[in-house]
């Protein structure tokens, strides 16, 4: 009901896409509750305030999240529903633990687990996160990532890349804080911390809105991006040869489209939407690992998380940033789809920062660009009139888990004095 309007945050807690929407959203669910009549199907009920629990929890409405999902588990447990049982559970562990009452949170995540595993062998996989999660912020890494392992090992098999990418950022983020535990002296700049650093940075230095001040930007900026750049795992590169079978890049481009519609969400400026069973057979069917690899030089895995992007409107454009080192060691952008108006002047492109200055590629359909995110500047230019482009963006993690970057803050960071 509310998916589409919550994301994560630094710490991977669940907060708004936009805070006035939830909000909006969320009091739509009061009013219908309210409007139930006094013999309504519990389930319908159940469902209703278990969402708005979940939806003011991310408010920071700490009370009332409570008592809603409180009230929900109370209907889950009385209908003899354990699976709705187990996932009500989960979400009341968070709002206990988003309140700070961490023993709350440890007895409702512990009992969720044992229930999943000898009833709901499917929900394991959610209770591990969750467990894993509240160890993390409780600091105990090794059960954190014992937890989030076994959490990702079941995902894989589930083949769910959006599920598989939630876990492995989970983990990177376990693995990042086990490095800094481990190396103190390394430098103690979090990773999501020292990615925002980097991207306010080129953000007060230059812009992918206009590209006709980039001979003028880059002179002032050669040396950070240099610095940047010099730890670079995946150089980018244009890949133009690459014979994708073209019915599977057309349902991906109708499914981005569908997805778009009904559940997209602006994040960073640009339109994202979840991945369905088209671009899970895309990535099934095609070797993206073996592509990446030949193209790179960088042994990865097959991709481990994906979301569809779109830009739609004349004038949007992505600013330069860089990713969290959670997204992957390399990373695919492929175009699925590229209108353009004859008669306009201008085309959109992925654009980059390198050594040597900016690089734009003007994706058409079927055609892909690879790249690292988490350290190479990447944005998109304005679309011109009658533009709109649609794409997916694939993570891969290296094969070699010391190619992996546990600890971004030993690389520079700009100087902000």
């Amino acid at each position: 009901m509310l998916q589409h309007l919550i994301t994560q945050d630094a710490g991977l807690r669940m907060v708004p896409t936009d805070r006035g929407k939830l909000a909006t959203a969320v009091g739509r669910l009061q009013d219908d509750l309210r409007a139930l009549p006094e013999e309504a199907d519990p389930v319908r009920t159940r469902a209703l305030t278990r969402w708005i629990g979940v939806g003011q929890m991310c408010l920071g409405q700490h009370e009332a999240a409570l008592t809603f999902l409180r009230q929900s588990l109370d209907l889950a447990a009385a209908s003899g529903n354990t699976r709705a049982v187990v996932a009500t559970s989960l979400n009341l562990g968070d709002a206990h633990r988003y309140a700070g009452d961490m023993r709350a949170a440890e007895a409702l995540y512990r009992s969720a687990l044992g229930t999943a595993r000898s009833q709901h062998p499917e929900l394991v996989d959610f209770a591990l996160q969750h467990t894993g999660k509240y160890l993390m912020e409780r600091g105990d890494l090794a059960g954190a990532e014992a937890h989030l392992r076994e959490a990702l090992r079941l995902r894989i098999a589930k083949g769910d890349t959006e599920l598989i990418g939630s876990t492995q950022a989970a983990l990177s983020r376990v693995e990042l804080l086990i490095d800094h535990a481990a190396a103190p002296g390394a430098g103690d700049t979090a990773p999501r911390q020292w990615s925002g650093q980097w991207t306010s940075w080129l953000r007060s230095h230059t812009t992918a809105r206009t590209p006709d001040r980039w001979a003028e930007d880059f002179p002032a900026i050669r040396g950070a991006v240099r610095g940047l750049t010099a730890h670079q795992r995946v150089h980018p590169r244009h890949l133009r040869d690459q014979l994708f079978p073209a019915e599977l890049i057309t349902a991906m481009a109708q499914e981005a489209e569908a997805a778009l519609t009904a559940d997209g969400y602006l994040h960073n400026g640009k339109w994202n939407a979840a991945v369905g069973d088209a671009a899970n057979r895309f990535a099934g069917q095609v070797d993206l690992a073996a592509v990446v690899t030949e193209s790179t030089g960088l042994e990865v895995e097959q991709p481990h998380n994906g979301v569809y992007i779109a830009y739609l409107e004349e004038g949007q454009f992505l600013d330069f940033h860089v990713d969290e080192f959670g997204f992957g060691e390399a990373n695919l952008i492929l175009c699925l789809k590229h209108e353009r108006s004859v008669a306009g002047l201008t085309v959109s492109t992925t654009v980059f920062i390198g050594a040597d200055g900016y690089r734009a590629c003007d994706l058409a359909a079927g055609e892909c660009v690879v790249f690292d995110g988490a350290i190479t500047p990447h944005g998109r230019t304005p679309l011109g009139a009658g533009e709109r482009v649609v794409l997916i963006s694939f993570g891969f993690r290296a094969r070699d888990v010391a190619r992996r970057s546990a600890a971004p803050g030993r690389t520079c960071v700009p100087w902000t004095g």
